[in-house]
């Protein structure tokens, strides 16, 4: 490709990434602000009371919006974005690309909007969008995956950059997911219960988790501007985590129907995904060692270390939180709702933050503010770190008074003081996605061109 090709590319790289991301980050307000009402609908039952501001709606709408519409295209335009520069070629069938944005933005408009006028395909959690809204967000993820294999197919090196390896290797393994949870012939009874264990979990850690390591496999040593501290490393967390994860979901129904066996073997592989996260946390530990003083002066670093820590802390909580004692306290408490948010948000959400920080200003050229991306992490980072804290605590003390066989609103009262400390910490993160918002503005098409546009080396 001659000069002017690599330029033209380039520019079509960054319009693409700058699309996505615009999008994703639109849907974050949208669906954080709705998580905020819900979160002082706890201290305040009283509080905005319409049907279409009740809890059973609004709660779907902002679980389904943060997976689909926000963290899904955030991470799939991240996705294409690295698989062209790490490989060196131009995205291929740009067309199908944003064919793909079109039709997340239509998936998640539509479930939206019926999930507020109280249609919904059931009680199943992060799958409460109608069949047919999922039918297109799937057609969405296998447009985006055709564009991450072909760009891929295109490479101009002959191994595959290990950031690919989880970016295709989450979309392959979704496909298949989001297929299996459509088929409703099997989803009877206890049968209906087994998808879900399969689905809900598999959702984070084969759809969100595979992508987000990618993009940090690609924008850590980018940032850093050293290699990967070992490539066999990589290799053997993508495996361990392929082969462990896929039915650790059943350990969200012990004491249920589910045959004991599954339960139990649920509990053993979730011991087993220390392996990889032990392995994936220190590789990427291990490729900072020596320029902490490098992540303290960047402005995109710190999001990608604090999303480190969170998934290995997170991950950590989950196998700890999977065996029956501790099941038999926290389950259906607060305790879980504080886990999913160090794993979805501590580790996901700081992670897309921290990549496009990283890569936005190298492909539009234009940098973010530094004191707000400053403020913005501080109150991304306290918040969550807040959030996550108190309803552990708060969850805790739930589980001890349902053994205890206390009233259930002994429960409540003594968790209540614990909800309006997390509405607060919501709140927080809440006002860090607004100066988030802001940045992505002055990214794409703000006033402040501080580098040179150019096609920079992979």
């Amino acid at each position: 490709m001659d000069v002017a090709g690599t330029q033209r590319e380039a520019r079509e790289q960054a319009t693409l990434l700058s699309a996505f991301v615009g999008s994703a980050t639109f849907w974050l307000l949208i669906t954080t602000a709705v998580a905020v009402l819900l979160s002082f609908k706890f201290p305040f039952p009283d509080l905005a009371t319409s049907p279409y501001l009740s809890f059973g709606r609004l709660r779907a709408i902002h679980t389904n919006g943060t997976f689909y519409a926000f963290a899904s295209v955030a991470l799939s335009g991240l996705a294409i974005y690295v698989a062209a520069r790490s490989s060196g070629a131009p995205i291929y069938a740009k067309p199908v690309a944003w064919l793909s944005l079109g039709l997340f933005n239509v998936a998640a408009l539509l479930g939206t909007v019926t999930l507020d006028l109280g249609m919904s395909d059931g009680s199943q959690e992060y799958r409460e969008w109608l069949w047919w809204v999922r039918v297109i967000l799937l057609v969405a993820a296998i447009c985006s995956a055709y564009v991450v294999a072909g760009t891929v197919a295109n490479r101009v090196e002959r191994p595959i950059y290990i950031a690919n390896w989880y970016t295709l290797g989450g979309f392959t393994f979704t496909t298949i997911l989001w297929i299996v949870a459509l088929i409703p012939t099997y989803q009877i009874g206890v049968g209906q219960v087994s998808v879900q264990a399969f689905y809900m979990h598999n959702a984070v850690g084969m759809w969100f988790t595979f992508l987000a390591l990618g993009v940090t496999y690609y924008a850590l040593p980018k940032l850093l501007n050293r290699p990967i501290y070992s490539y066999s490393l990589g290799v053997l967390a993508f495996w361990t985590n392929l082969v462990f994860y896929p039915i650790i979901g059943a350990h969200h129904y012990e004491f249920s129907p589910l045959p004991w066996w599954l339960q139990t073997l649920a509990i053993v592989f979730s011991v087993g995904m220390l392996i990889p996260v032990f392995a994936g946390s220190a590789n990427l530990i291990l490729t900072a060692r020596g320029a902490w003083d490098v992540v303290r002066r960047s402005y995109a670093l710190p999001f990608l270390a604090a999303g480190i820590v969170y998934y290995f802390l997170g991950s950590a909580q989950g196998t700890f939180e999977a065996l029956r004692t501790a099941q038999a306290y926290w389950h259906f408490t607060s305790f879980t709702v504080g886990h999913s948010h160090a794993t979805m948000y501590g580790f996901i959400t700081f992670i897309v933050f921290g990549a496009v920080y990283a890569l936005l200003p190298l492909a539009t050229g234009k940098q973010p503010s530094t004191l707000l991306t400053g403020v913005h992490f501080w109150f991304a980072l306290v918040g969550v770190t807040l959030y996550v804290l108190v309803l552990a605590i708060g969850g805790t003390i739930q589980g001890i008074d349902w053994a205890s066989g206390n009233p259930f609103i002994t429960s409540v009262e003594a968790a209540a003081p614990f909800w309006l400390a997390r509405a607060l910490g919501g709140t927080m993160m809440f006002l860090s996605h607004l100066l988030f918002a802001y940045n992505v503005y002055v990214m794409i098409g703000g006033k402040r061109p501080t580098l040179e546009p150019k096609a920079q080396p992979a």
